[in-house]
Order: structure tokens, then C-alpha cells, then sequence
């Protein structure tokens, strides 16, 4: 790969930003043609109910860049962006929303930290989230079920808007499941992650995709999907149950050593009291 003229593919996945996508690759394709010398737009379209894969289409015919693919159904956004991963073909893979509010012009600035440092992924960190309070909130439990899974201090600064070197995808190339988390399926492959800040526009058009539901529930799958630490309670809280149900049994044997035999010896002198007096 050519350090100056690397080439270049971007991931978008698409759901209901119809609106959006048309200034997303106005804005995104001169950035791009001054950093590579090849790039690539790649739109998945998860299954948008408006008319999304028609603009995709417009614009595939507009920009010779610009690809599309157009799943059967909603799968999820992490869903979308594997199967535009796994497509892409080049060097270096940006992964950014649909939205509007991953800058272009950030661009360089990721692909410069990727090249000069020695890091294969590079995360473009939010520096102010404009989103409410709850799904801050929300993010912010995601981010905490990340860094558990992912075992990396940097998994409480990652974002959507990403660069990674392709040939990371190899080490997931076989993964197969329903529950898909991009962020951890690259520490399959490397250990060197950095974020740098970016701006974090606000949404242009309609509005978030993303709610607080969503974003618990991915939490959830990925502490019960990629980590050990249910496994890890599960088989402490059986170990503990064993321990204490031990502890009853030789409490109650050592009750019944102690108390039966005093009971026996009572038993015994009581007879011979009653003969006595009989």
C-alpha cells in the first residue's frame, strides 16, 4: 500500500437517509479523490422503507464510485456494515452513517493517524455528541459493554466513523451469527487501536434510527454474545450454591452426631430411672 496514494472504500449503511445520501457523496467524493488513488462508495441499504435504494441507484449511475447493494430485509446496522465489509475492495475500509453527521473532512485526519502511527484501526472519537440525554446515556453503557468485550482501553471512545486496514477482515472471514458487533470482531485481528477527535454534527435530516431499546439490547448481546463474563458468573454464582449447600450438609450431620447422640444417652438413663423406681 502506498502511504500517499492508498486506495480507498467506504462503507455507509443506509436506512431511511433518502435525504441525506445524495449531499453525503457530493461532500465525501472530492475528499476522497484527493487522498486515493482509487476509491469506493459502498451504500447498504438495510432494508429502508422509503425510497433509499432508488436514490442509491441514481447515484450509482451518477458516480461511477458508487456502489449499492440492497439487502432483503432489516438486519441491523452492524449486519449492513459486515456485509459491506466484506465486499469492499480496497486497501482501506472507512466505515461512516448515513446521516450526515460523520464530517468528510475528517477523512484525512483518520487516514493520517492510521498511516503515521502503527495502528491498523482508528476511531473518529466524537468531541461533543449531540444527541439527548438518554441516548448519551445508552451510548455510554455500550461503550462500557465494549470495552469489557473488546479488552481495550480504547473501546470508550469508538464510533461508527472508523478506518482499518482491510486484510483485518480476514480474521472474521468465517464468523457467522446474527449478533454481529464490528468493534469486536476487529480484535480479532489486531490489538493496535487509537481515536482521535472529530466534530459531531447534528442530524440534517428526519431523525435517529437508534433508540435507547436498540442500543440496551446491543449492549446486552454483546456482553452475552462475545464475552466470558456470563459464563464467568454463571459457573461462580453454581460454585458458591455448591459451597453453601456442603456447608448445610455438614452442619446438619455434625447437628445430628452431636444432638442424637446426647438424645440417645438421655433416652438410655431415662429407662433405667423408670426401672428403678418401678
Amino acid at each position: 500500500m502506498s502511504a500517499d496514494f492508498p486506495s480507498i472504500s467506504v462503507v455507509v449503511p443506509v436506512y431511511r437517509s433518502a435525504e441525506s445520501l445524495p449531499e453525503l457523496v457530493a461532500t465525501a467524493a472530492p475528499v476522497l479523490a484527493n487522498l486515493a488513488d482509487q476509491y469506493e462508495i459502498i451504500f447498504v441499504n438495510d432494508g429502508s422503507p422509503d425510497n433509499s435504494w432508488s436514490v442509491i441507484e441514481a447515484l450509482a449511475q451518477q458516480y461511477q464510485q458508487v456502489r449499492g447493494i440492497n439487502l432483503m430485509r432489516n438486519y441491523g446496522q452492524h449486519s449492513a456494515l459486515l456485509c459491506g465489509i466484506r465486499a469492499a475492495r480496497y486497501e482501506l475500509i472507512i466505515t461512516m452513517d448515513d446521516d450526515l453527521q460523520h464530517p468528510p473532512e475528517a477523512i484525512p485526519l483518520l487516514l493520517a493517524t492510521l498511516s503515521e502511527g502503527n495502528f491498523d484501526v482508528v476511531y473518529g472519537s466524537p468531541e461533543d455528541e449531540t444527541h439527548s440525554l438518554l441516548r448519551n446515556l445508552a451510548s455510554q453503557i455500550t461503550k462500557w459493554a465494549l470495552q469489557s468485550s473488546m479488552g481495550v482501553t480504547t473501546a470508550r471512545k469508538v464510533s461508527a466513523f472508523r478506518i482499518f486496514r482491510t486484510n483485518l477482515r480476514d480474521a472474521f472471514a468465517e464468523y457467522r451469527s446474527p449478533y454481529v458487533s464490528i468493534d469486536v470482531l476487529l480484535t480479532w485481528g489486531t490489538t493496535r487501536f487509537t481515536a482521535v477527535h472529530v466534530a459531531h454534527r447534528a442530524r440534517k435530516y428526519g431523525q435517529s434510527n437508534y433508540t435507547l431499546r436498540k442500543l440496551v439490547t446491543h449492549a446486552f448481546n454483546m456482553i452475552t454474545g462475545f464475552t466470558v463474563v456470563p459464563l464467568q458468573i454463571a459457573s461462580l454464582l453454581g460454585f458458591s450454591l455448591a459451597l453453601f449447600g456442603i456447608l448445610i450438609l455438614i452442619y446438619v450431620i455434625g447437628r445430628y452426631l452431636i444432638e442424637g447422640g446426647s438424645r440417645s444417652e438421655e433416652r438410655r438413663v431415662g429407662k433405667a430411672c423408670r426401672s428403678r423406681w418401678s
